[in-house]
């Protein structure tokens, strides 16, 4: 049980450094940070945009942080904010300009060499599993951590 556990997190640990230097790394290239990358990307599958909450919710990022990244984006004409009837920013939404949906485009482009170079050697029914059983202890997780 131990053995499965000192597994877990050195595997995941592992993932999760490497994944955090390929975001450094693909955004200094752009001139961005990496916490940009969550937020560029879920801008590009959404044409018509995303409000700060639902960013928020997709990034599983916390209001400040989602804020100041995309004060940060609109700040370099990446993306622009939608009239809402309320008026308030956060409830607006956002969505990617052309600068940003061309750099959205070369991130994605980024990304999906990562997750090639990651499947090497992995069939599409392994992969199949691993994410399964990997969302599935991300749950088991949560609610052990929300049941103490």
């Amino acid at each position: 049980m131990i053995e499965r556990f000192e597994q877990l997190t050195l595997g995941v640990s592992r993932i999760y450094k490497n994944i955090q230097k390929i975001k450094k790394q693909s955004m200094e290239s752009f001139g961005l940070k990496s916490t940009h990358v969550m937020c560029l990307h879920y801008l590009s599958l959404y044409p018509d945009g995303l409000s700060a909450a639902e960013l928020c919710r997709k990034c599983e990022e916390n209001k400040a942080g989602i804020s100041r990244i995309l004060t940060d984006l609109e700040h370099r004409s990446l993306i622009q904010y939608l009239p809402s009837s309320g008026g308030k920013k956060y409830r607006s939404r956002a969505v990617l300009t052309e600068e940003g949906q061309a750099q959205s485009l070369q991130i994605n482009q980024r990304i999906l060499q990562a997750v090639e170079a990651a499947s090497q050697g992995i069939s599409d029914s392994q992969r199949a599993v691993f994410y399964r059983v990997l969302l599935q202890i991300g749950e088991n997780l949560e609610e052990f951590c929300n049941g103490e």
